[in-house]
């Protein structure tokens, strides 16, 4: 594993905050294990306000998680997170290619999931989960229209970008997953159930990183806790 080294030669741990349950939070620590990156992590309970106290407001003004410190450099944003692990730590750039195009091609995968599937995710499920409202037919059909989306750029792939996995799978996967646990019938969509099915065979500590919290997110679903 890779620590973060200071000048003075000290290694320093690369401390996350996070909450199991967070799907952006599972993605990179899905993506920092794959790219062989130790975490300090630290829990932050955004239900209890714990994001707005003083001390973590002085990392971010988004006061949200993940938030990354690595030594002097703080980052927030899960999937500027990921590509930063990959560029400072990865051994390798397999899971983050150097090539325009296909980084291209990953960098439109971790958008489209930022601003279409885990958007639309979140669009249908938080009043559901926080606010104990009813769920919303039009915007359950709208997440599954980026399913389909989805189900399109897996036609003939392994993995979201081609044949292999990169860092625009980790948090793809936390989406599909939540979506999954919650109760969507993801078979419906063959190419999409059967990425899923083999990113949980294929990555290491799948049930650690990411089912895990997945089984946290839905004690808050049945639950129904209303928090805003």
């Amino acid at each position: 594993m890779k620590t973060a080294i200071c000048e003075s030669g000290t290694k320093m741990p690369i401390d996350l905050y996070y909450m199991p349950l967070s799907v952006p939070c599972r993605s990179v620590m899905m993506a920092a294990s794959a790219l062989g990156v130790e975490l300090n992590l630290k829990f932050l309970s955004v239900h209890k306000k714990e994001h707005l106290l003083p001390e973590f407001l002085k990392f971010t003004p988004q006061h949200c998680v993940p938030t990354m410190v690595d030594n002097d450099f703080v980052l927030c944003e899960s999937r500027a997170i990921i590509c930063y692990l990959a560029d400072q730590y990865g051994k390798d750039d397999s899971l983050y290619p150097k090539d325009p195009k296909k980084r291209a091609v990953i960098n439109h995968r971790l958008y489209f999931d930022a601003t279409c599937l885990y958007q639309r995710f979140l669009d249908y499920y938080v009043p559901i989960l926080y606010q104990g409202k009813e769920g919303d037919p039009g915007k359950c059909k709208r997440f599954e229209e980026a399913l389909v989306m989805l189900e399109k750029y897996l036609d003939g792939h392994v993995w979201v970008t081609g044949d292999h996995i990169t860092i625009a799978d980790f948090p793809v996967i936390a989406t599909v997953s939540s979506a999954e646990i919650f109760g969507l019938d993801i078979t419906r969509y063959q190419n999409v159930s059967r990425w899923l099915a083999n990113a949980r065979k294929s990555i290491p500590k799948y049930e650690e990183l990411n089912h895990a919290g997945c089984l946290d997110y839905k004690k808050v679903m049945d639950a129904k806790m209303i928090l805003f």
